[in-house]
């Protein structure tokens, strides 16, 4: 039986490769509200709509989830089997310069969601979190899931409030809610403030690339992982996995999407590697420069690969496409918007 899906953010670049993963592996449809706001980009769906067998499956349509969803566009997306829920404003320092308003937005637009999963009631509603809920991890240790909550900057806060939300409400309303938190998504596509665009255009410049660091010259590391793997494990989690139940359960179903860990400069080195030029950089102090940036994340993966997935793609391909993509594409390398 063919499924019907609500998947916000699709404008966005992690919710723009989960709708093609979704259109590519499946027979579903698709309601997709976006907003242009937050680094969207109706450029990341309009290659989608170019194939007649996708667009009959698609209704994309503008709605700022921040604002509410209005019954018009209720009564048009109509019975829903999964919501998955992508949208929020990710930028860390966006965050930090206007913590209010980023909150806020945040906070909005999952309740919004959560309401229309209250009325809509689905079989599953999957939310997207993010390793920075649990803020810094130190060297050895990777966290698991339900470690303490430790957010160290206003976008983390407010991602740990979306998830705290989806847990009051799986409790309160009974809703299907699976809770994923990931790492560092890179991948085609994503907006050129973002670590893997800004390292290309400076190599090519022949810029100096800044590598956050520890005040002795440690480099911050992350676990990067191909945003096409992530709609991967989505897609597994919606096959597999079956909503726990309150009061027979006393929390949510949590997931952790983990790819591979390397620092800040092996990626950028990798980068320059494979595009043939040397890389210059320095180390600039992680705290001072970026207040509430950590120096090192980390997420323990096991829970799911016992459960039966796993990245296939390597860290080296990911990188490879990276690169090659915007060299085809290097108006995304520019970080700034036209007014």
């Amino acid at each position: 039986m063919t499924k019907h899906v609500l998947l916000t953010g699709a404008a966005g670049f992690v919710g723009s490769h989960v709708l093609r993963r979704v259109l590519e592996t499946t027979e579903w449809t698709v309601s997709c509200p976006i907003s242009l706001r937050h680094h969207g980009n109706s450029d990341r769906i309009t290659p989608l709509l170019e194939r007649p067998d996708w667009a009959a499956r698609l209704d994309v349509f503008l709605c700022d989830l921040a604002c509410g969803i209005p019954d018009t566009q209720i009564d048009r997306i109509g019975r829903v089997d999964y919501i998955l829920n992508i949208a929020s404003n990710s930028g860390v320092e966006e965050s930090i310069a206007d913590p209010t308003g980023f909150v806020r937005n945040n906070v909005e637009l999952m309740g919004n969601v959560l309401e229309f999963a209250r009325l809509a009631q689905p079989d599953l509603m999957l939310h997207m979190g993010t390793d920075e809920e649990y803020g810094p991890a130190p060297d050895g240790y990777a966290h698991r899931e339900w470690d303490t909550i430790l957010p160290s900057n206003p976008y983390a806060a407010s991602k740990a409030a979306q998830s705290a939300m989806a847990t009051a409400a799986w409790r309160t309303y009974g809703l299907p809610i699976v809770l994923t938190r990931t790492m560092n998504l890179i991948g085609p596509g994503q907006s050129g403030e973002k670590l893997v665009p800004t390292v290309i255009r400076k190599v090519l410049d022949g810029d100096t690339v800044p590598i956050y660091a520890s005040t002795d010259g440690v480099p911050g590391a992350r676990h990067w992982i191909d945003a096409r793997e992530f709609g991967d494990a989505w897609l597994h989690l919606i096959r597999s996995t079956t909503p726990q139940k309150y009061p027979a359960d006393d929390r949510p179903s949590l997931w952790h999407i983990v790819g591979v860990e390397r620092s800040n400069l092996e990626l950028a080195q990798a980068i320059a590697d494979h595009i043939g030029r040397p890389l210059k950089y320095e180390l600039v102090s992680f705290h001072a420069s970026r207040p509430g940036h950590d120096l090192r994340y980390a997420l323990d993966g096991t829970k799911l690969a016992e459960a039966g997935w796993s990245p296939t793609r390597s860290l080296e391909e990911t990188i490879a496409d990276c690169v090659e993509w915007y060299l085809a594409n290097p108006a995304w390398l520019r970080t700034g918007v036209a007014a």
